[in-house]
Order: structure tokens, then sequence, then C-alpha cells
């Protein structure tokens, strides 16, 4: 037991390091954030410091699968489409790639996961198991691919996506100790560390930004991971998506609101509800501190809830969204922008 806890300090010193290292090549390479009128920040900083997120996770991956800490089928596939679409991030940031190119990647990434570990399972609902068959696979890859952009549309100010990702993580490690799947809770608890190497330069006022290969990274994985825990228990993918609510709501009703006026989706923007909360505020730390105690005092209990089956994962997930979706709302989610 004791070789976590020094795993997890020797994954965030790697990653805190690393990510010094890929400040000083941005700044060197001149590979530079330059605010816009679609920015949500004033002041030109580094970007790709979530390189070092990824290549600290993967060397972590290729550990335990090497240990038998994970098996073949999930450590291969988190490696191989994990790093497939940190590669096509990369590229992205360093000179433009067509969208259509990207989606390809996407969607080619998604499907690579789905074939290397069984695709979807079966789903309870309200107490009833679904055998979803091919609408199930199809619905996850277009999870997978909704969570890999999501994450890169909700990477818009300081710290944000780290925050989230980090209590995402760290709650679902939480949740399968509580519910006697400690075994599978080292693939978050790694990733959970990692980002938190790399959180200690990006914490408002950020001195380094993730950059497309770092937040896609995130976003697939985190999905992936979703997803797995489906096949180790329905109530743990219930409890997933809960735990990832604050990103879902705001991202998926922004996005259902632009498209209702026409608005081409994949163009910047700056009208998620927390960039109008960052403007309105004035700065990006009270908004990524609102998210993480949203995460540790809202959605936390409520995964934790449907995980020992206290209620209903479905329901649980109206629960936990129905307030987050009021904040879209108050803060204008989704809306022309004005300011």
């Amino acid at each position: 037991m004791m070789m976590w806890p020094i795993a997890c300090l020797v994954v965030l010193t790697i990653a805190f390091v690393a990510t010094w290292g890929l400040r000083r090549y941005a700044l060197a390479s001149k590979l530079i954030d330059i605010p816009n009128a679609r920015s949500s920040h004033v002041t030109p900083t580094p970007r790709g410091g979530g390189v070092a997120i990824v290549l600290t996770f993967s060397a972590s991956l290729a550990w335990m699968l090497s240990s038998g800490l994970i098996s073949s089928s999930w450590g291969g596939a988190l490696l191989g489409a994990g790093l497939a679409v940190a590669l096509l991030g990369f590229l992205d940031d360093h000179g433009h790639i067509a969208a259509r190119w990207r989606l390809l990647g996407h969607f080619s990434a998604a499907v690579f996961i789905l074939v290397l570990t069984g695709g979807f399972p079966p789903l309870e609902i309200l107490g009833v198991t679904l055998e979803l068959g091919w609408i199930g696979h199809i619905f996850a890859v277009f999870f997978l691919v909704w969570m890999l952009n999501l994450y890169n549309f909700m990477d818009g100010i300081d710290g944000i996506a780290s925050v989230e990702a980090i209590g995402t993580c760290a709650g679902a490690a939480l949740l399968y100790w509580l519910t006697g799947h400690a075994q599978f809770a080292g693939v978050p608890l790694m990733l959970a560390f990692a980002v938190g190497g790399f959180l200690i330069w990006n914490f408002p006022p950020a001195r380094i930004f993730m950059g497309d290969a770092g937040s896609g990274f995130l976003g697939l994985i985190i999905a992936a991971l979703a997803i797995q825990a489906s096949w180790v228990e329905s109530s743990l993918f219930w409890s997933w998506l809960i735990l990832l609510g604050v990103f879902i709501v705001d991202a998926s009703f922004t996005l259902m609101r632009r498209v209702a006026r026409g608005e081409k989706i994949y163009e910047a923007h700056r009208s998620h509800a927390y960039q109008y909360a960052s403007r309105r505020f004035g700065r990006h730390l009270p908004v990524t501190i609102a998210v993480l105690v949203i995460n540790t005092l809202w959605l936390l209990p409520l995964a934790v809830a449907v995980a020992l089956h206290w209620i209903d994962g479905f329901g649980g997930v109206l629960v936990a969204y129905a307030p987050l979706l009021v904040l879209a709302v108050f803060y204008k989610a989704g809306s022309t922008e004005t300011v």
C-alpha cells in the first residue's frame, strides 16, 4: 500500500518539473497565447503546458501496465488513443489543423478505445437494466468525442480545467474505495496528481496555459474512465456524470443555444457561463474556486449517494444538474455576447 503515496508524490513532482520545462520551451519558441476579442485573458501567456500532464500520466500508465495494475486492453486503449489525440492537439497548437481533420482524429480515437475495451455495457436506468447494443456503442462514441471537445471549450480561464479534472478524478478514486473496487482507483488517482503538478503553474494568475494537447487528452481520458466505470457498476457511471456536472451542463447548454441561433459551433467564442461569470467578477480566481466548492460540497456527496445505491443514478444526475442549469441560465450561457 505504501507504493501509492510514493507514486502520487513522484507523479506530482515530475508533472511540476515538466511544466516548468515546457514553459521555458514555450517562451523560447514564442509559443504564446496573444489575447484577442474572443479571449478571457489580457496578458500574453505561454501555452502548451498540458503536454506535461500527457507525458507524466502516460508514463504512470506504462508503469501500471508493466506492474499488472491495469488490464492490457484498457491500458493500451488509454495510451494509444490519448497520445494520438494529444499529438493532434500539439500540432494544432503549433499550426492550425482544419476542424474536419481534427474531428476525424477524435472519432477514430473514440472507436479505437471502444474496440479494444468491448464498447458500452448494459446500463441500469430507474432500476431497469437495458441491453443497449449498438445504440449503446454509438452513444459511447459520441460521448467520448463530446467530452474531448467539451474539455477544450471549457479550458478558457486560469485553473478551471485543472480543478475540474482533479475534483472528478479524486472523487472517483474515493468512490471506488467506498464501493469495494479500490483496484480501479489507481488510474484516476495518477491523473489527478499529474494535473496537480501542472495546476501549480496554471492556478490564477496562470503562468502557462494547458493548450489543446492537454485539454483534449484530459477530456478523452476522463470520458474513457467513465465508460470503464460503467463496466464495473452502472451506478458508478452515473456518479462520474454527476462529478462532471459543471462542465457538462455549461458546455452542453451553451452549445444548444448557439446551435439554435444558427452559429458555427467550431468558431471561437466566450459565451460560456463560466466566462460571463469571470467577466462579472473581473478576475478568474473566484470562478475557479466556485467550481471547486460546487464539486466538493454539492456534486461529490450526490455521487457518493448514487455509488452506494442510496438514490437512483439517473435521478441523482437530474438532482445534481438542476441547480447547475439555473446557474447557466443566470450567467446567460450561450447568449449573444455583449461584453
